[in-house]
């Protein structure tokens, strides 16, 4: 099952995979560094949930699916929220947080600009 998985991953195309594996996977792991900033439980809560939740749909679908792209709607949508509420309390996060912040911020919206298209597709019948 982790080969099929595995090759799924690889056959998505080239940029996709840098996307996934050098971008979106690493900026939603990073909240774990800023626990002890404001919101940080939280944010890190739902940042590692939005990803979390996509090993039951990869492991029924033994590979990358489209319907992927719900549990980032669900789970990112209220998370991109509530980073931009934090943003604009800056006073109260470090100059590193707030990068950081910003960061996750739009890899966070871009990564939604995909799904909103990707669970349209999953939803007329697009697995993949």
């Amino acid at each position: 099952m982790i080969k099929d998985i595995w090759a799924s991953f690889r056959g998505l195309p080239v940029w996709v995979q840098i996307w996934i594996g050098i971008v979106l996977v690493p900026v939603n792991l990073a909240p774990l560094a800023f626990l002890d900033q404001p919101n940080g439980g939280l944010i890190a809560a739902l940042s590692i949930t939005g990803m979390a939740l996509n090993i039951p749909i990869m492991l029924a679908a033994r590979g990358m699916s489209k319907a992927m792209a719900l549990p980032h709607l669900l789970v990112w949508s209220p998370l991109v929220v509530i980073v931009a509420l934090t943003l604009a309390d800056a006073e109260v996060a470090t100059s590193g947080h707030l990068t950081f912040l910003t960061v996750l911020l739009v890899v966070d919206l871009i990564s939604l600009g995909f799904d909103v298209n990707d669970a349209r597709l999953w939803m007329k019948g697009r697995e993949t």
